[in-house]
């Protein structure tokens, strides 16, 4: 399972990549493991207001739909909009062009909640 080290994780499975205020998130390789082929992915819209743990986003694959949850609180500055025409990239390398969207942090302490790799490893049981 490919877990990077220089990224924070949400329990719900959602991976962060902070840079100053801004958060890029995306769903872990574990959980599009979970999910089977990614066939849409329902993208916040720029400007939308999320709030930490609050779902934000969908994922529908050849299993299930789920949700994507904040994992930190702000305004989405920027969306992955190729995701809708190729959602598989959320399968096939969702830590690089399978992002899903950018957040300028409202509050960037929320961020040292998250779980770092090895914690992150943990509750996956890897």
């Amino acid at each position: 399972m490919n877990v990077p080290a220089q990224l924070r994780y949400s329990s719900d499975h959602e991976w962060v990549r902070i840079e100053g205020n801004r958060a890029t998130i995306g769903i872990t390789d574990y959980a599009q493991d979970a999910l089977g082929d990614v066939v849409y992915v329902q993208l916040p819209s720029v400007g939308t207001n999320v709030v930490a743990g609050a779902s934000f986003s969908e994922v529908e694959s050849t299993k299930s739909v789920s949700d994507v949850y904040a994992p930190v609180s702000g305004t989405v500055s920027a969306v992955n909009e190729a995701l809708t025409s190729t959602p598989e990239q959320l399968n096939s390398d969702p830590y690089g062009t399978g992002w899903v969207c950018v957040i300028e942090m409202s509050d960037p302490a929320e961020a040292d909640t998250l779980l770092d790799a090895a914690a992150y490893l943990e509750l996956i049981g890897a």
